[in-house]
């Protein structure tokens, strides 16, 4: 299959860029010795600067969704707001090229131009989540949205196993615990009183939710394969490629859900100020998401996205009055433990 060439072609290139948040183990010398005069690592703290980024932006996206709403519902199109992220993140990508040309001139790893052979693989992550994100909507009859939030937390386990399946990369037995215990923490903090209602889901509410977690987990590990065949090329071009191919699904989405509604009422209909905030963060969020593929892994971007979640819930005390539990703070605990254990459980 396509995902075990990319595989073969590139062991060298994954084991020079597939540094993990395991490699923070030793890091604490590095750091004491910049202290001291030392130099920093500086793919570690490049890393380090990404899944910072990615970890921010994520945890104020809920925020702003919800600050989105107007009267609990969404007065614009959603499907419109997705096809401009992706259009705004192929701007910034081009934006940032445009920089790099006129900085260091135009090279094979950062000229557009590309083989079929490369770019023919872009649009299977891009129809993957086209699908996801279709499924979300219809998982809405079968669940409610606390439910929703718990069973997302399947994405964890999938994203591990098929990070082992199709990448190669193997876990040690510290991690797969580490893994299970981070899921159990996630969906711990998420807990409360009508959470048992989730065991009530029927079949089809199940079978969606796992068809969802597997189709996440294997685009965002597919697109890590993606990005890491060929490590020299500029993350910039890769994200592109990737971005014009959303571009053209998301087009397709527009058709298929809200045709009408943008032919009669306008592209931007319903649009406000926090509707153009929540665009910019939905956009850099995703620039942050391929740049921790490109320079970590799908298991830091599992961890990130699940800290994130948490940073999410405690702002939320003070923008929403929002109330945390036992519950959450048990489940905090779980996931900075899982964190830990991840850390020290590095495969030898």
């Amino acid at each position: 299959m396509e995902y075990r060439k990319l595989k073969d072609q590139d062991d060298d290139g994954n084991s020079a860029a597939g540094e993990d948040i395991e490699n923070l183990r030793g890091k604490p010398l590095s750091i004491a010795a910049s202290l001291g005069g030392g130099p920093v690592d500086p793919k570690w703290k490049r890393k380090s600067m990404v899944t910072l980024a990615l970890t921010v932006l994520t945890s104020s996206q809920a925020i702003l969704i919800v600050w989105s709403k107007r009267a609990g519902k969404y007065e614009y199109s959603v499907t419109t707001a997705n096809f401009s992220v992706e259009a705004l993140k192929c701007l910034l990508s081009l934006a940032a090229l445009a920089r790099i040309w006129n900085n260091e001139g135009v090279t094979d790893d950062n000229r557009l131009s590309t083989t079929l052979d490369e770019v023919i693989v872009y649009p299977i992550p891009a129809s993957l989540y086209l699908v996801k994100n279709l499924l979300q909507y219809y998982i809405f009859a079968y669940v409610d949205a606390p439910g929703y939030q718990i069973l997302k937390n399947l994405n964890i386990i999938s994203t591990g196993v098929l990070y082992r399946i199709i990448l190669k990369r193997k876990l040690s037995e510290i991690q797969w615990a580490a893994f299970v215990i981070l899921c159990a923490g996630c969906t711990t903090a998420q807990l409360n009183p009508s959470s048992d209602h989730v065991l009530q889901t029927p079949l089809q509410g199940w079978v969606m939710a796992i068809v969802m977690a597997l189709l996440s987990g294997f685009a965002g590990v597919y697109t890590e394969a993606i990005i890491k065949k060929r490590p020299s090329r500029n993350i910039n071009v890769q994200n592109f490629w990737l971005y014009v191919f959303g571009m053209i699904f998301n087009a397709a989405a527009i058709v298929i859900q809200d045709f009408d509604a943008v032919v009669n009422k306008g592209f931007f209909h319903g649009y406000s100020f926090i509707t153009v905030l929540m665009i910019l963060n939905h956009a850099l969020s995703g620039i942050a998401v391929s740049m921790v593929m490109k320079y970590a892994d799908n298991i830091v971007k599992v961890y990130s996205t699940s800290v994130a979640m948490l940073l999410t819930a405690v702002v939320s005390v003070f923008l929403f009055g929002f109330h945390l539990s036992l519950a959450f703070f048990l489940g905090s605990t779980v996931v900075s433990v899982s964190v830990y254990l991840h850390s020290i459980g590095k495969v030898r």
